[in-house]
């Protein structure tokens, strides 16, 4: 094993130092899952205000209990345990629409314990960490990667959305001048349009055939698609149902103003990828040298890890590179 040339006070204080740390990993994710984005459910209630004319009513009871039903697994126990584990179940679901895969909070919590399982049987069993050590890690790891992937899946379903969007409205403005209703060019839009542009579109229209109207439809897709220019388009098709005038000129404009928008990010990214790919090398060259150095002389490598003093080095060092890596990251991120 590993640490079997501690002393054993110096495995307790090793233990202690990786597992309060790890410790401090989940709590760190415990807040995610459990606090929510303020400023952004504040823009939300006031672009909903401002689209409907009036202060946000409370959504009827009837429809969350719907939704909610679909996430149960069928056994009241498990039911009432994930009630209780998960703080948040309603952003947990938000995250999970937004991925575009039918993924219900059962089945994420399902995959989070296999998650922990299958790291606790490599960290303990087969690796030989001690007890102490691999259940914090296990727990750690196993909320953080179905985190992350959820994460990766709801941003690229957006990115993918953007790409097409601006040639949705221009196909949408084709159809008002042509003499359509609104009501028929998102039927169009959702037809013609690739996916999840038409998709999404089309779900508008299923939603306009049982009666919602065209703002509640495309604020429903609004909680899958969370984005500004998506929202634009929202008021902008509220503001000319109240006040009146050529709606195809003020969605024809919208458009041009998301395709500059997208040019001066890609612009961006352009003029930042030096930096992005510093930090890429900066921060992997650590470990490259790590494993190089251990290919070609392990024990001398070995002594940072059984040393208690190695692993407090590696501490640090792990602190400072992932400090220097997210300043960098936070240099070549821009708001447009």
């Amino acid at each position: 094993m590993m640490f079997g040339t501690f002393a054993p006070a110096d495995q307790i204080t090793v233990m202690l130092v990786v597992g309060g740390a790890t410790l401090l990993i989940s709590l760190l994710l415990f807040f995610t899952f459990a606090g929510g984005e303020s400023f952004s459910r504040q823009s939300k209630r006031r672009l909903i205000e401002i689209s409907q004319g009036e202060k946000t009513m409370s959504k009827p009871k009837s429809g969350t209990s719907a939704r909610r039903s679909q996430d149960t697994s069928g056994i009241k126990l498990l039911d009432a345990l994930l009630k209780r584990l998960i703080p948040n179940p309603d952003l947990l679901r938000s995250r999970l629409e937004k991925t575009g895969f039918k993924i219900t909070v059962f089945k994420y919590a399902t995959a989070t314990v296999l998650f922990i399982a299958n790291i606790f049987v490599f960290c303990y069993f087969l690796y030989g960490l001690p007890l102490m050590l691999a259940i914090p890690i296990s727990i750690a790891s196993g909320l953080f990667l179905p985190h992350v992937i959820v994460g990766y899946l709801g941003g690229r379903r957006i990115k993918k959305f953007m790409k097409t969007f601006p040639e949705a409205i221009e196909l949408l403005c084709r159809g008002l001048r042509a003499g359509l209703p609104i009501s028929e060019a998102i039927v169009t839009v959702g037809h013609d349009a690739p996916d999840p542009v038409g998709a999404e579109f089309r779900g508008v229209a299923n939603a306009m055939r049982v009666g919602q109207s065209i703002e509640q439809g495309l604020w429903n897709v609004s909680k899958r698609i969370d984005l500004p220019d998506f929202k634009f388009l929202i008021i902008a098709i509220s503001i000319q149902r109240e006040t009146g005038g050529n709606l195809a000129e003020t969605l024809g404009g919208l458009a041009n103003t998301l395709r500059k928008r997208r040019q001066i990010k890609l612009k961006i990214k352009a003029m930042s990828s030096e930096a992005r790919a510093s930090a890429w090398i900066i921060g992997s060259l650590p470990f490259i040298m790590f494993f190089l150095l251990w290919l070609a002389n392990g024990s001398y490598v070995m002594t940072l890890l059984e040393d208690p003093r190695g692993m407090y080095m590696i501490g640090v060092g792990l602190t400072m590179i992932a400090s220097g890596v997210g300043v960098m990251a936070k240099m070549v991120r821009f708001e447009i």
